[in-house]
Order: C-alpha cells, then structure tokens, then sequence
C-alpha cells in the first residue's frame, strides 16, 4: 500500500520548503520511491495510480520513460536485423533526418504535434518524410512492446502536407516526357548498347525483373519450360526464374558503423518476388543466342563475370541514354561517335516500370499482371483468382506485338547487325501439345 513522507528542505535558499515523498511496492515487491510532490493527496494519488498499473501490468518503469530515443533507436537496429539494403536504408534515415533532431529527446516526450511539425520543415521529398514518420513511429511501437512507453502517439496519424508553395508546383520527373518510357526507347538504346548489355536492357523492359534481380538471373534459371494444362493439351512456355537478387548497400556493424559498401546475393525481398515470369518467342530467341555466347553463370554481368556495380553500370548506361559527344581520335585515345540522346534521365526502374504499362496497354489480367511484376496483389481476390493459360498466351501475344511494331517504327529487321529476328512461320507465342 503506498504512502506519503513530508520532506522539509534544508537547502540554502530553499530552507523550510516542504514537498511530499511517496513509496509503493515495485514489480518485484521492493519498495520504490518518487519525490517532489507539491501535496500528501498529489503523492498518494500518484503513488496508488502506480500500484494500479502494476496489478493490471500496464506499469512503465520511471527511469524506463527517461530512455532516449538515440538510445532506444540503436537498441533496436541491434535487435531487427533485416535484408542488407533495408538495414543501410534505415540507417540512413536514422542518422541523416530523425536523429539529428530526436536523438537526445525522451521517450516520453515525444508527442504527434512535434513530430507533424518536424516532418513539415524537411528538406526532401514528400515521400522521404513519410518513410522517416513511418520508421519512428515502428521505433516508437517497439519502445511500447519493450514497456518504455505506455503508448506511441505516431500510430494510425495522418501526416500534415504542404500545399502551397514550393510544394503546390510541379516536380521535375527523371524521365522527361508524357507517359514515360516507350518500347521503340528499349529497343534503340539495346542496339546501341550491344548484344551483351542489350539484352539485359530488353529483358527489363519485356519481362520486368528488378534491377537486383537481373543482375542475380542464373543461367540454371534461364529459359525454363513452363507446362499448363489448357483445354485438351496443355500450354508450354519458356521462362526465367527469380529466386535471388544482387544487392548493393554499405554495410554496418551491429552499432551502426560504417563498413564499406558490399555487394551480396540475397533470397528475393517477399514471396511475391520469388515468381516464374513467361518470356515472349522474340526475347526467347535472344536469350538462346546470349546463352550460347555468354560463358558466364550470371547472364547479366560485366565481361569479367563480375555483377555490375551501380557506378559502372551508369557509367555505360547513361551516356547511351543522354548522348555524348564526338570525341576525336589522339594518341592513346580511341576515336568514338557522338550519341543523339534517347531519352534523357531514363533508368532502369522506368524500363521495369515500362513493362507494367505494356502489360495494362494489352489488357493483361490482374492476377497474371501482379505475378509478372513480383508484386503481392491486395485484397481477398489474390486467394481466388490465378492465372490461367488463356491469360498468359493473351499477355505473351501483346508483347510480341508490341515488339515488332517498335521494331518497324524504328526501322529495324534485325539487332546488332548479327541476330535474325525473322519469325519462322510455324512458330507460335504459345503452344499446345497432347498430354
């Protein structure tokens, strides 16, 4: 049972001050004690609200409240080890935005009024501040579950955003132009680019793999034969299979230090991920061709066998996109052509993005399009509706199209002047054979 002690102080200045003390019994059945109470009703109030929440197990350790959120937010980066770039991610946020502001601030101070209005004055994109919000508020629901705080203010609250201003104007997108990519931009910045880098470039924008998940595509994995049952036959298929990707980040020791960057083959990020993706007869033709000439194990690597680094791949990648200049032969210098530009600012994410667009300009169905894109669809429907043969010869069939049509508006026959592309006239986007 608590009770109140009358504390008289004896300091200088102060003398003669009277406060009240309050004592109850902890968790564990030891006294435990809280100071500077203005009144004995103030002190036992607080100290049989405190006797409550430990009956009920709701109590928080006093000095658990002080903790702070610098010290809390490292605990847990020790504690959820995720996926190497998640990990890097957060760390990023944790120490470029959120720390610098919240680090040294209490647990118990955090309120949803300081952190909306935080969150308005950063100096980034929308999106980022929402990615910061969202990673304190899963520190914060952690910091409840460790019982340093009774609840976390930034759960289910809906962020304030600018409206006018700065933020009211249009932002500048990377690749310039309205409805993005086109299939006639894949295929020309292919040719110029050359078989071995070419036809990385055309899997991305025909079949849509991530840009890590290119680069982890085994040989073992390539051109797999998919066989569906489809009316009285089946449907057969070449595939690719995902299973693993690359993954770039700067690796950190358990306290958040930095390490250097790495680059290391992980399983995919989610179930969706991991997937069988249909390849259309013209992208199937080309992957036999760089099969057959390719001696590494990884498809889409340098001519070393080594995955690409992102600065090596820019570095081949862009001038490709945004042109270049002529430069002249010297000596010890090679001559090279000037490049008119493609379209500038494009990258690989907006090829995988081109790919979901081809898929909605044909029509391809909701439960095949998801699959192909390595999304997880939402919703009850994902548990009902699965892709059937029909839908994926419709899908393998609009892509085909789409091929040669930007094959001849580009006025091309052929790629790098050594591959036919001439369809056979017995071949089929799909095929049905007896069971």
């Amino acid at each position: 049972m608590a009770y109140a002690e009358k504390r008289v102080s004896t300091a200088k200045g102060s003398k003669g001050t009277v406060t009240w003390r309050v004592r109850y019994k902890g968790p564990n059945g030891t006294w435990l004690t809280e100071s500077g109470f203005p009144t004995k009703k103030t002190a036992l109030d607080w100290g049989r609200e405190q006797e409550r929440q430990i009956k009920a197990g709701i109590w928080i350790d006093p000095e658990a409240r002080s903790t702070t959120f610098g010290d809390f937010a490292r605990t847990y980066m020790q504690s959820r080890r995720k996926r190497g770039r998640t990990t890097g991610t957060r760390w990023d946020r944790l120490e470029n935005h959120i720390l610098p502001r919240w680090e040294h601030t209490r647990l118990g101070d955090i309120t949803w009024f300081d952190v909306d209005s935080w969150q308005q004055t950063m100096d980034v994109e929308d999106v980022s501040r929402g990615h910061c919000v969202s990673l304190m508020s899963t520190i914060m629901t952690a910091a409840v579950d460790a019982k340093k705080v009774t609840v976390n203010p930034l759960f289910g609250r809906r962020r304030t955003r600018e409206t006018s201003g700065d933020a009211a104007q249009r932002r500048p997108q990377k690749v310039q132009r309205d409805g993005g990519a086109r299939p006639e931009d894949a295929i020309l910045l292919a040719e110029r680019l050359g078989p071995a880098v070419g036809i990385h470039v055309l899997t991305t924008a025909f079949a849509g793999p991530r840009w890590g998940e290119g680069l982890g595509l085994h040989r073992d994995n390539t051109l797999l034969v998919r066989r569906q049952p489809w009316g009285a036959g089946e449907f057969v298929c070449p595939i690719i299979r995902i299973v693993e990707e690359y993954a770039e980040y700067q690796e950190r020791d358990e306290h958040g230090n930095k390490k250097g960057y790495i680059l290391r083959l992980e399983a995919t990020k989610n179930d969706g991920s991991t997937r069988d993706v249909d390849v259309p007869p013209f992208l199937a033709q080309l992957l036999r061709y760089h099969l057959s000439d390719w001696p590494h194990p990884r498809i889409f690597c340098t001519p070393s066998g080594q995955p690409w680094r992102r600065g090596n791949w820019w570095r081949t990648f862009r001038p490709a996109c945004d042109g270049r200049e002529e430069r002249a032969r010297r000596r010890g210098v090679a001559h090279r052509d000037a490049w008119e530009p493609i379209l500038p600012g494009l990258d690989m994410r907006a090829l995988r993005a081109l790919h979901d667009t081809m898929q909605s300009e044909i029509g391809v169905k909701e439960p095949l399009a998801f699959e192909a894109a390595g999304h997880r669809r939402p919703g009850i429907k994902r548990h009902y509706q699965k892709p059937t043969a029909a839908m994926r010869a419709e899908r393998l069939e609009g892509l085909e199209e789409i091929f040669w049509k930007g094959m001849a508006n580009v006025g091309l026959s052929t790629l790098w002047g050594r591959v036919s592309l001439q369809k056979a006239p017995a071949e089929r986007v799909s095929q049905i054979s007896p069971k």
